[in-house]
């Protein structure tokens, strides 16, 4: 099963990154525009049993897309799970640890499967790789500039 990560150094303390995705707006903020990502209903944050439905573009075509959160602790991970959409399987962990340097590590590490298997993941998992490491670098780029310059 392929695992995409993506970990980033921020110079802010943990808590404040944490408390980021937190924030009502978190998930807006953090879509790349190129994505046309388009928030159909969202409830309770990034708690266990929290939901979001989205509607984003692939290619020409519309994708809705259901996540659960599945597992959350406090100031430090929360999960969610794809109920429906493009993958055949999705579980993205979402931590932030603490560093020496009093910053925080933002990790994103993804377990996915493409629809038909190997087929799928040979026809499909390179296009699937370079749109994650796009979409995550935008994800990254945008908590680190909020976090960082927070007062």
């Amino acid at each position: 099963m392929p695992v995409f990560e993506k970990r980033t150094l921020i110079a802010a303390p943990a808590a404040r990154v944490f408390a980021f995705h937190e924030r009502p707006d978190a998930f807006e903020l953090l879509q790349p525009p190129e994505d046309h990502t388009t928030v159909v209903e969202k409830s309770g944050g990034i708690d266990v049993g929290a939901r979001v439905v989205v509607d984003t573009k692939v290619g020409p075509f519309t994708q809705r897309i259901v996540a659960v959160h599945t597992k959350y602790e406090a100031g430090r991970m929360f999960q969610d799970t794809m109920e429906s959409g493009p993958f055949a399987k999705w579980l993205h962990t979402h931590l932030v640890e603490p560093d020496v340097s009093g910053g925080a590590w933002l990790v994103d590490h993804i377990e996915y499967e493409l629809p038909l298997g190997a087929l799928g993941q040979l026809g499909g998992g390179w296009f699937v790789r370079r749109k994650l490491d796009k979409m995550f670098e935008h994800r990254h780029a945008i908590t680190k500039q909020i976090c960082e310059t927070k007062a």
